[in-house]
């Protein structure tokens, strides 16, 4: 007889649960502040080199996620690329999942989604 007891998985949480899209397309209305404060965070979180490396990253790993072991060289330590990853998290750009001792981070699609539209707008 075996002392190993199975555990029941957690659901798992709805990916844009607590995600606000940045803004309405550029052409639509003028940014209230509040718009316009959320959206200025995602964009400067964007703007560091290492941050927008890390999110190409990615957004571009297989499955559309990427385990924080995986996505570790991009020329800066290992501290350095948690707190950068830490950023983007907190802007709204990324979300993540412990699974064991590791974070798996996903892109927020809905987020870069109504980015992209703000953004086409100006077409």
């Amino acid at each position: 007889m075996s002392n190993i007891e199975a555990l029941p998985l957690l659901p798992a949480p709805e990916a844009t649960e607590g995600v606000v899209p940045c803004c309405p397309p550029l052409t639509e209305r003028p940014l209230t502040a509040e718009e316009a404060g959320r959206t200025a965070a995602m964009f400067k979180a964007l703007g560091d080199p290492v941050r927008l490396r890390l999110f190409s990253l990615v957004a571009s790993h297989e499955g559309g996620e990427a385990c924080v072991c995986d996505i570790s060289d991009v020329g800066v330590s290992q501290p350095t690329v948690s707190h950068h990853l830490k950023k983007l998290k907190t802007a709204g750009l990324l979300t993540s999942q412990r699974r064991g001792t590791w974070v798996y981070y996903r892109v927020e699609p809905s987020v870069v989604t109504a980015m992209g539209q703000m953004l086409g707008s100006l077409e």
